[in-house]
């Protein structure tokens, strides 16, 4: 084993493999009990997961910002190319494995009230636990390969879960969508890998990107990318990129292949809080941290487009959805979208720091979803109503009812929108202005990169308001529907609560800073090196003022509109708020025109397939069958023929010589005779 780890250290390794391997271990016990309904599943896997909580900090606490533990064991070898596996700890990772446990055990502790009625109850925690260990293995790789495995395996498990009710055709549709467009970006990713091996002859993540790596080692000169001797020269380099950005694009949800996680909604709401939160989105930003060193500049300015086109039309999509996840599955695409741009900004520690705070506060906005869903669900069952327990146009004044729920909601979306007080000022804004600097000197094109920043941070302000104020405020708007329904709902036990209040807690600043309005002196920023940390202009003091004052605003007229105070100032109709609500025609598009050119493709290469290539196959084979038998017949007639001719001249001459081989001496005498006298008759002429 190659080791840079004191040996009193050595607690720190077998700490962070435990909690690895113990939801692992969870999910494995959890497949050997028997029965569908076991609630013991749930307590397995919500014990491991604590257990594995406790352990994270412990590794984080000795991790970070101290020194990086790298330890790696020969894995295979193929020729000359060894391969090893092992475990990197550093400052990205061990917040990473921290963060994914955090939101995962309030997850569990949820799930085990959330799914007490479902008749798949132990296999909804070994699909999580699996879930858990994925996530966690993979912000623990040392190498690519291994980064890859899990990276796919993450896949696989939110696959499961997305399709967990399989008897609903809509989740089946949903799971199948997510599979295929994550297809795409894997095969971006292992292009990537390949490409960086074929260069570099490792997959090893310290060995590329290190401090002293092949590629960290690297520099931009007049935006070329130069390396050491034997760099990737630069067409290899684009390939390179564009696997890394469809890899991200699909596993972060970023334009064009974010059309998947809106749909993924059909599976469980404890599962969209995960995917959603710490575990698959969240891979991608991931990605884009372990692997940034090799990014040219021009490649992170295309994140950055990217980035902040995805925030901006994601939020633009929210405005105007009606089915409660849905609208918190866009707000989620925006805020990765956020992430991105932040990386491609060259803003790294905030754009990590906005991960880190956007877990806690859209982890809570889902399970807050969850509660209302599953108290709408009761109401929909218990008087026999045929709605939708998603639809927010059904709902309505449930503050009242469900009080803990209500001011939950009520922190976390004052966090996602980004107001002070809150861990999502301080990562959001801190975004915005690094942005703005950065814009400065790019030239006046690029300022449109804060500007989009900014308006979709308003137009945050615009939706959370209203989702806040069509499911809190006014009346119940299905009485309208049904004025005798009855309903007695609140806030559940504390499997509910407790997780609520927990990540309610964990979205406001004390968790982050000391100071709620600056965000240079989170602690964060400490450990990724941030040279955003001077207050050297006045952005950093006016564009959170100025952007927050403007989304009080915002806020204030979305929820007076929303909750029956004011009267809309405007129709819903006209082809902005079609595009809004038929979320921008790209589904659309794709199942008119990209489904249909794969289908008309697929029908022509079908019809190749049976006339041209089938075609020439049958000809092929009917000249082959009369070549046979044509051979057949010379065969049978003259070869076969010859053959029966000679035999009968045998058999004929054998029998008539046979006849002289009668052991009579008489006849010996007489052939003699003959023999004699034929030879006289010879010679005499």
């Amino acid at each position: 084993m190659r080791t840079s780890l004191p040996y009193h250290d050595l607690s720190t390794i077998y700490f962070a493999v435990a909690t690895v391997l113990l939801p692992l271990f969870a999910c494995l016990v959890n497949c050997c009990l028997p029965g569908k309904r076991n609630k013991a599943s749930g307590v397995i896997s919500t014990a491991a997961i604590l257990v594995a909580a406790v352990l994270s900090i412990i590794v984080f606490s000795k991790t970070w910002n101290v020194h990086q533990i790298h330890v790696q064991q020969l894995w295979f070898t193929i020729g000359a190319t060894q391969l090893h596996a092992g475990l990197l700890l550093n400052n990205l990772s061990v917040i990473l494995l921290m963060l994914v446990c955090l939101i995962a055990l309030p997850v569990h502790i949820y799930s085990t009230a959330y799914m007490k009625h479902d008749e798949n109850y132990d296999r909804y925690f070994i699909y999580l636990s699996l879930f858990c260990f994925s996530m966690l293995a993979l912000v623990l790789a040392d190498s690519m390969v291994l980064l890859y495995g899990f990276w796919e395996l993450v896949g696989f498990s939110s696959y499961l879960l997305i399709g967990f009710w399989f008897t609903k055709e809509k989740a089946v549709q949903a799971n199948k969508k997510a599979f295929l467009m994550n297809r795409i970006g894997d095969i971006g990713l292992l292009t990537a890998i390949m490409t960086l091996f074929a260069q570099y002859h490792t997959f090893d993540i310290v060995q590329l990107f290190g401090t002293d790596g092949l590629i960290s080692q690297s520099t931009i000169q007049n935006g070329q990318w130069v390396g050491p001797a034997g760099s990737l020269p630069a067409v290899w380099q684009y390939v390179a990129f564009v696997g890394i950005l469809l890899g991200v694009a699909a596993k972060s949800a970023q334009f064009p292949l974010h059309t998947w996680l809106p749909d993924a909604m059909e599976g469980p709401t404890s599962v969209s809080a995960l995917i959603h939160a710490a575990t698959m989105v969240a891979a991608g930003v991931f990605l884009l941290g372990r692997v940034y060193p090799m990014f040219t500049t021009g490649e992170l300015d295309i994140l950055a487009i990217v980035g902040c086109f995805t925030a901006f039309m994601a939020a633009t999509i929210a405005l105007t959805q009606n089915d409660l996840k849905r609208i918190l599955a866009y707000s989620t695409i925006s805020q990765l979208g956020f992430m991105v741009m932040a990386m491609g900004i060259g803003a790294y520690a905030s754009s990590l720091f906005h991960l880190v705070t956007h877990a806690f506060f859209k982890c809570a906005l889902f399970l807050v979803t969850g509660v209302v869903i599953h108290e709408m669900q009761h109401i929909k069952q218990d008087n026999n109503l045929d709605i939708d327990p998603q639809n927010i146009l059904y709902m309505g004044g449930l503050r009242k009812k469900l009080p803990v729920t209500f001011l939950v909601a009520a922190v976390a979306g004052l966090a996602l929108i980004g107001l002070p007080l809150t861990s999502g000022f301080l990562s959001k804004d801190g975004i915005l202005v690094q942005a703005v600097d950065w814009s400065d000197s790019k030239g006046p094109l690029f300022r449109l990169i804060p500007i989009g920043a900014i308006v979709a941070t308003w137009l945050t302000g615009f939706y959370v308001a209203r989702l806040i104020a069509k499911v809190f405020f006014g009346h119940f708007r299905l009485e309208q529907f049904h004025p005798h329904v009855q309903y007695h709902i609140g806030d559940g036990n504390w499997q509910y609560r407790v997780p609520l209040i927990f990540l309610g807690l964990a979205s406001l600043f004390p968790l982050f800073s000391l100071n709620p309005f600056i965000y240079e002196h989170a602690w964060i920023f400490a450990g990724f090196g941030s040279i955003h940390l001077e207050r050297v202009n006045i952005y950093h003091t006016i564009i959170p003022v100025g952007v927050n004052i403007l989304s009080l605003f915002v806020i204030y007229w979305s929820w007076s509109v929303y909750s029956g105070r004011k009267q809309m100032p405007f129709k819903q109709t006209g082809f902005l708020f079609h595009l809004s609500y038929r979320e921008w025609y790209i589904d659309k598009f794709y199942n008119r025109v990209v489904v249909n050119l794969v289908l008309s493709l697929s029908k022509a290469m079908a019809w190749v397939d049976r006339t041209v290539i089938d075609g020439f196959i049958d000809g092929l084979s009917n000249v082959t069958v009369s070549l046979a038998k044509v051979t057949a017949w010379f065969d049978y007639h003259i070869v076969d023929g010859i053959s029966r001719v000679l035999t009968i001249f045998v058999q004929i001459t054998g029998n008539f010589i046979r006849r002289f081989q009668g052991g009579k001496v008489q006849y010996y005498l007489f052939s003699m005779l003959v023999l004699v006298l034929a030879l006289i008759i010879y010679l005499t002429i």
